[in-house]
């Protein structure tokens, strides 16, 4: 038996976030920060510990906890530079998340896409759409900061 993996996300799941920020840094930083997965803890403070088993590759995983959450999650699609997507089921709730990077003048745009469904997310979908929207809007602009601060070093 062949497992597939999603090729993006789940566009008929109860919750959906979207977000877009432009950060004004070069595109090799912020992918650098953001696929670096091991130090995600020393500049989004929501996530505690991350650690990545094996490459930035499809098919690998990688372990993080945020939210007081532990989550076990793969990676389905990495284009370096443009795109990445993982996923995986976590507490009930099967999440895919979507990050796409396009250069725009002096810096990027930085989108993110995330879907969740599961018996969590039908029992309480308000709720959790605005926790997943928070989520998403506090790491766009910890990678922002991030991204922008490196400047000033």
């Amino acid at each position: 038996m062949t497992m597939t993996h999603p090729t993006t996300i789940d566009e008929t799941a109860p919750v959906i976030a979207d977000h877009t920020i432009r950060i004004a840094a070069p595109l090799d930083r912020i992918w650098e920060l953001h696929t670096e997965i091991d130090s995600w803890p020393g500049w989004q403070p929501d996530i505690a510990e991350a650690r990545l088993n094996g490459t930035l590759a499809p098919g690998s995983t990688f372990h993080w906890t945020t939210a007081g959450l532990s989550i076990d999650s793969t990676l389905y699609a990495v284009e370096a530079r443009r795109r990445i997507l993982w996923g995986g089921p976590a507490h009930g709730i099967s999440g895919v998340h979507e990050w796409t990077f396009t250069e725009d003048g002096d810096g990027v745009v930085v989108r993110t896409r995330e879907s969740w469904s599961g018996a969590p997310v039908d029992a309480d979908r308000d709720n959790l759409a605005a926790a997943l929207d928070a989520s998403l809007s506090s790491w766009l602009n910890a990678l922002k900061r991030a991204a922008e601060c490196a400047d000033l070093a």
